[in-house]
């Protein structure tokens, strides 16, 4: 086998570099969160190491309840991923003018993503979890660990509501009726 020459290594290590470029670029447009990333594979449980990573920034004890309900979802055989913590107010802020450009107003926008002075993520008291099969385990068992599911239109947000073992209050239609909106 004839050893490879430097313009052929440079030619491959050129395509996996636009190709890196091009797989950041679509992920910066895209968005992870969209795109599944960050989530649980079907039948995947999410490692120990990305969830704590997942939870960085997010309330201590709402960590604990969402920890433990990681691992009560990974006893029942359910994945369950963290695709979404506590958020910057820049972050938020990027959401919510992403959601303005894609629903033509804040008033629309604040159905599905909230301005960061009114957002639980920014204050670290909200997760989006996945896949579909994680949230709706935890829509069903949340309350044992005091995680609610808080909008119709958003299965996949919980927030610390009650005690654990308490009741979760009834769904809010959407985001835009959360307190103060």
């Amino acid at each position: 086998m004839a050893p490879t020459s430097r313009a052929t290594l440079a030619r491959r290590l050129t395509a996996l570099v636009v190709a890196a470029v091009l797989t950041l670029a679509v992920l910066t447009l895209v968005g992870a969160d969209r795109l599944g990333l960050g989530a649980a594979s079907a039948g995947e449980v999410q490692s120990p190491a990305a969830l704590e990573a997942a939870l960085v920034g997010v309330d201590a004890t709402f960590a604990d309840r969402v920890s433990a309900a990681h691992e009560a979802a990974a006893a029942a055989g359910v994945p369950l991923a963290i695709t979404s913590g506590a958020r910057s107010v820049a972050e938020q802020q990027r959401l919510f003018d992403e959601g303005v450009a894609e629903h033509g107003s804040a008033e629309a926008a604040s159905r599905w993503v909230l301005p960061p002075d009114r957002s639980a993520h920014v204050l670290g008291k909200a997760v989006d979890v996945g896949p579909a099969e994680g949230w709706r385990w935890l829509g069903e068992h949340g309350a044992e660990q005091g995680l609610c599911q808080v909008y119709e239109n958003e299965p996949w947000h919980f927030e610390p509501l009650v005690e654990p073992g308490g009741t979760c209050p009834g769904l809010e239609p959407d985001a835009s009726h959360t307190v103060g909106g």
